[in-house]
């Protein structure tokens, strides 16, 4: 993929329908790009990256993962995010990863890019790329770098302020443990009143459901896409509290869309069964496997030819993988039969 870097007009925003992205790209798909007119809710789950036995980018095994997760009927995908293994990847396979993962979906569901970074600068260049490439969202965290190094709330704005105003498509920003920043709902709502661009919140937090149910309450029309994440765990309080949409991995994706459909229909009771259905195996996935548990999950579905993760991740024990398959087989996702 070609890019080339233009200049702004003066005095011109982003956020401005008129305004050009500073990269253009020679992918058509990413040629037609442009606003988002609808908002996106449901079940945007996020692809793992495999990897060969060596550590190596599994290239075509990426491309099988993405046509699983269509053939789940995902309403979108999010790409190079932590479940991801984002911070195991250099910046040559984002690149990689960034153009295979555009290219391949080709406009079959909507993709999210994460862009997260510490610094505002390559967040910045990573949210234009992605934009130039087709993404039709994208996901930050709020700046932060291992335990110590946080911005503070104005700082936070700001990052937030540079990339909205440099992009014309919607940006989530993601409210999670990992990065140890504490995003008041005020801040939150601020930011979906005063940037346009940030509208979308994912909200995995503990006590998620209080936070979204006062999020939108602060915010109102401005909070577009309220979605909570960590892998579904808390979906029906967090349902009942007013979320649309659900980002979890993608071990179990075609289950949990029911609970979302039954739910926006109005029919509770037959949510609450089919989220109590499958709710054993998302608690063991979130509590004991992590990100390991839809690889292996796709291992055995022969999506893909190994589950191996990146040091220094542990390989998922035996005895965690025989205890998640046992949950899994029952409920029969698609994953354990697509590439049988």
């Amino acid at each position: 993929m070609v890019y080339c870097l233009l200049s702004r007009r003066p005095g011109t925003f982003s956020g401005s329908k008129s305004e050009q992205p500073l990269f253009l790209s020679t992918n058509p798909i990413a040629m037609t790009t442009t606003e988002t007119t609808h908002s996106f809710t449901g079940v945007f789950p996020i692809a793992p990256t495999p990897f060969n036995e060596d550590e190596f980018l599994d290239l075509p095994g990426q491309k099988r993962v993405l046509d699983c997760m269509v053939d789940q009927g995902v309403d979108g995908i999010c790409i190079l995010a932590n479940y991801s293994e984002q911070f195991l990847l250099t910046d040559e396979e984002r690149n990689t990863l960034l153009e295979l993962c555009l290219n391949h979906v080709a406009g079959r569901v909507p993709v999210i890019v994460t862009c997260s970074h510490f610094s505002t600068r390559v967040a910045l260049e990573r949210a234009l790329q992605a934009e130039a490439a087709g993404a039709q969202m994208l996901m930050l965290m709020p700046p932060y770098h291992g335990a110590a190094l946080r911005a503070d709330e104005h700082g936070t704005f700001e990052h937030f302020k540079k990339i909205a105003q440099a992009v014309s498509i919607p940006v989530m920003v993601q409210d999670a443990p990992l990065s140890g920043v504490t995003l008041s709902v005020s801040l939150l709502a601020r930011m979906a009143k005063e940037l346009p661009q940030v509208n979308y919140f994912k909200v995995e937090m503990p006590g998620a459901a209080d936070k979204l149910r006062a999020l939108i309450a602060a915010g109102g029309d401005e909070i577009v896409g309220p979605f909570d994440g960590e892998e579904s765990i808390t979906l029906m309080a967090d349902l009942d509290a007013g979320a649309t949409g659900t980002m979890p991995s993608a071990l179990l994706p075609d289950l949990i869309k029911p609970v979302l459909e039954h739910h926006r229909a109005g029919h509770r009771d037959a949510a609450a069964a089919q989220y109590a259905s499958i709710l054993p195996l998302i608690n063991y996935e979130n509590r004991q496997c992590g990100l390991r548990a839809t690889k292996a999950a796709m291992l055995d579905g022969g999506v893909i030819q190994s589950d191996t993760v990146r040091h220094p991740f542990p390989p998922l024990h035996p005895d965690s993988r025989k205890g998640l398959l046992e949950l899994v087989r029952p409920l029969n996702p698609v994953v354990l039969s697509w590439g049988k």
